[in-house]
């Protein structure tokens, strides 16, 4: 399990021209491991998330999540891929305020065709992983911020992805919370194995992580100091 972009370059229409958002850009992050990614506003981080994501196709290169191919791949295949292979933590959790924290798991594993109490076990073990086994039947409203977060990195992993894309998790949250969000997805990554990409504008939270990159004009920049990898 990997996430492999090769030679990225995505564009996008600026008036008579067009705006370059990634610029050749290659990354290979590995199984069980998380790579951080770092830069400013507008320097490409969400692009890049957003083409690891298969949200949206780049103009040249190649995007291979868990050894599939994405070139080529009709919308209906790439909705299925998504589902089955990578998990999206967003920036805000969204949670749904009518289901408990546990539903809010068991509904992503019942539109991929999983059975109830195969859904309601895995649903259980993720959120006794992300330290609220015994919150599963609060919702939304009566969790804090970070509980929140917590939740939403749990549904992330409800279909057993290969792919872990994170973005900005900690941008809600005081320092504490934001750094115990961090390292719980640095130690969920290592036990679940995926290959996790992690989009944020802080460094300070990163001293877990496997790797440090930099994203500056589109471009990615040597790592960081500091780089564990």
């Amino acid at each position: 399990m990997s996430l492999d972009l090769s030679d990225v370059t995505l564009t996008y229409p600026d008036g008579d021209s067009r705006l370059t958002a990634l610029d050749r850009v290659s990354l290979h992050v590995p199984a069980g491991t998380v790579t951080a990614v770092l830069g400013p506003s507008g320097s490409g981080k969400s692009s890049l998330l957003a083409v690891a994501a298969t949200l949206i196709t780049p103009d040249t290169g190649t995007v291979v999540v868990d050894g599939v191919a994405t070139a080529g791949l009709s919308r209906g295949e790439l909705a299925a891929l998504r589902r089955r292979k990578v998990g999206i933590v967003f920036q805000q959790p969204n949670l749904l305020p009518s289901l408990t924290a546990a539903e809010q798991l068991e509904v992503l594993a019942r539109l991929d065709g999983r059975s109830p109490a195969k859904a309601r076990a895995r649903a259980a073990d993720l959120l006794a992983a992300v330290g609220l086994g015994d919150l599963a039947g609060r919702r939304p409203h009566q969790l804090s911020g970070g509980q929140r977060q917590r939740v939403n990195v749990a549904r992330a992993l409800m279909n057993t992805p290969s792919v872990l894309l994170v973005d900005e998790p900690t941008s809600a949250l005081d320092h504490d919370r934001g750094a115990a969000i961090v390292d719980l997805i640095t130690r969920l990554t290592h036990q679940q194995a995926t290959a996790t990409v992690l989009v944020t504008h802080d460094r300070s939270h990163l001293t877990a992580v496997d790797r440090i990159v930099e994203v500056r004009d589109g471009r990615l920049a040597a790592p960081a100091a500091g780089n564990a990898g």
